[in-house]
């Protein structure tokens, strides 16, 4: 849709139509403001959507994000969303050779098996029994860190009393979470498969001492107050596209294909500056919402940067004739790829693969993890493809920052992808390129993107999904009451690089849009 032709003042006009963009225009509108959201692309949903990647291919797959756990049910239900998510049956598998023979470590399927998974890989029941401590002591801090992300921002000291556990917080908040691993864990697998949670999307060691690892952790152990990592029914463009819907519902004009290039503010009124095949046009507003990166929030408004972002991720994304069979005859390729899939992720695996990342080298063992959406959800298959046995797989890759891209993208993300899918060969009965279905062309249904892909497309600042490193979910210097608050009063930062913003959750759109209505009486 089309802002009219006639300028007129809005409550809130937001920049950028990505999931949190539209949760703040759902809330606003639904709220009785006027909102107008501008979107640069020909689409809404931002990096959390759902394509048909592949030619001639009737397959959805969730191009960027990919899974759920941060979003609130709060949010599904103030906004009357017609979006559900599915549990995964199975949380993770870890391919490992020991003595010579093929095994791993499977998490899930129940208490029993996974017991008997631990056992079997270590030869005792003692790393099991510190794996539920570890989990249960993430689970307590979950469920009292959880319900805060949608309230004003607690103080360090409110939060540390509402957690209400010191040994809690010294491994989570004040020691690098590599001295808890190490403290709870003996098993170097075991080690490994426990760290990942702080290496998404974060090029940092177990041991950093600015705790940018920690900060990763926490948001990836206390989603839903669980820590689960859910299925998003239809693929991630349906949760965009139910908040299109919603917004679009109550009132709120998406104007795709319009880009805001300038917003001039002196507190009280703005002026957003924007392009569209009609020309440069101006909009008023009482609020601008930004849903952008930090950096870009600055260079709108004519302020300072802050420092720079990286990334340091490959994504791939790949449909497959059928699942490949697996070395491990202990476990079913349904089962195995159903929860998270890690790959080269031992303990000392994932400290060598980031010390020669770190040297300005591509890891010899790209670190990654796999995991296959249409077992849980075939719904983004046609239903051909369904009957015949396609399925999705989404590969995340960990230590691969944008600087090792600059020399030539194209060739290093080749290079990294080759080598990553050899280190999952190496536990496979089969090769992977033989079970990769083709598309219309005849080529092989496989795309990969490095950080400077997503730089490049969805304008993520040095690729990074959080748009910077993670913040602590507490009130520091400067953070404001909601943690949306900017150096102008009526600019609010809505996006990823928000306080407690990172992932697909809506937090920042929810707390933006708070943060509106409580200063104009809503």
């Amino acid at each position: 849709m089309t802002p009219p032709r006639t300028p007129r003042t809005y409550d809130a006009v937001i920049v950028g139509g990505g999931h949190n963009g539209l949760v703040a225009a759902a809330y606003l509108a639904r709220a009785g403001r006027s909102v107008l959201v501008l979107e640069r692309l020909a689409h809404t949903g931002g990096a959390a959507v759902s394509t048909r990647p592949f030619a001639g291919v009737d397959a959805r797959l969730s191009r960027y994000s990919y899974l759920v756990s941060l979003l609130p049910r709060k949010i599904v239900r103030d906004l009357d969303l017609d979006f559900r998510v599915r549990g995964r049956t199975v949380s993770s598998y870890t391919p490992v050779q020991r003595d010579g023979r093929p095994t791993g470590l499977l998490v899930g399927g129940g208490e029993r098996r996974t017991r008997e998974s631990f056992a079997a890989l270590t030869g005792s029941e003692r790393e099991y029994a510190a794996w539920q401590r570890f989990y249960g002591m993430t689970g307590d801090v979950a469920r009292r860190v959880f319900p805060t992300l949608t309230e004003p921002l607690p103080t360090r000291d409110e939060l540390r009393r509402r957690i209400d556990d010191e040994d809690a917080w010294r491994a989570l908040f004040e020691e690098p979470i590599g001295v808890a691993v190490e403290e709870y864990f003996d098993d170097d697998l075991v080690r490994g498969v426990a760290l990942t949670d702080a290496l998404i999307g974060t090029f940092a060691d177990a041991h950093d001492p600015d705790l940018s690892q920690n900060r990763c952790f926490l948001y990836h152990v206390i989603g839903g107050g669980t820590g689960a990592w859910d299925v998003p029914v239809g693929g991630m463009g349906a949760l965009t596209d139910a908040l299109a819907d919603a917004a679009r519902a109550a009132g709120a004009v998406l104007a795709t294909g319009h880009e805001a290039v300038r917003v001039d503010t002196d507190g009280r009124e703005a002026e957003v500056t924007y392009r569209s095949a009609d020309g440069e046009e101006v909009a008023a507003a009482r609020h601008v919402l930004v849903n952008a990166s930090p950096r870009e929030l600055a260079a709108l408004t004519g302020r300072a940067a802050p420092p720079p972002a990286e990334g340091a991720q490959l994504k791939v994304n790949m449909l497959l004739k059928r699942l490949p069979a697996l070395r491990d005859p202990a476990v079913d390729p349904r089962e195995a790829f159903a929860g998270t899939f890690h790959i080269a992720e031992g303990y000392e695996q994932l400290a060598t693969a980031y010390a020669r990342a770190a040297a300005g080298d591509l890891p010899a063992a790209p670190p990654s993890e796999i995991y296959c959406h249409s077992l849980t959800d075939p719904t983004i298959l046609a239903p051909d493809l369904a009957e015949q046995g396609l399925h999705t797989l989404t590969l995340f890759g960990l230590h691969t920052p944008a600087r090792l891209f600059a020399r030539d993208n194209d060739a290093v993300r080749e290079e990294l992808l080759k080598s990553t899918l050899a280190q999952l060969d190496a536990h496979l009965a089969e090769p992977l390129a033989d079970c990769l279905a083709t598309d219309a062309d005849g080529r092989p249904c496989i795309e990969a993107r490095s950080p400077l892909d997503l730089e490049r497309d969805l304008r993520l600042p040095g690729g990074h999904i959080f748009h910077r490193d993670l913040s602590w979910p507490h009130a520091a210097e400067g953070t404001g009451r909601w943690g949306v608050e900017t150096a102008q009063a009526n600019v609010l930062l809505c996006g990823a690089g928000a306080v407690r913003g990172g992932g697909v959750s809506g937090v920042p759109g929810h707390n933006a849009a708070m943060a509106v209505l409580e200063r104009t009486g809503g």
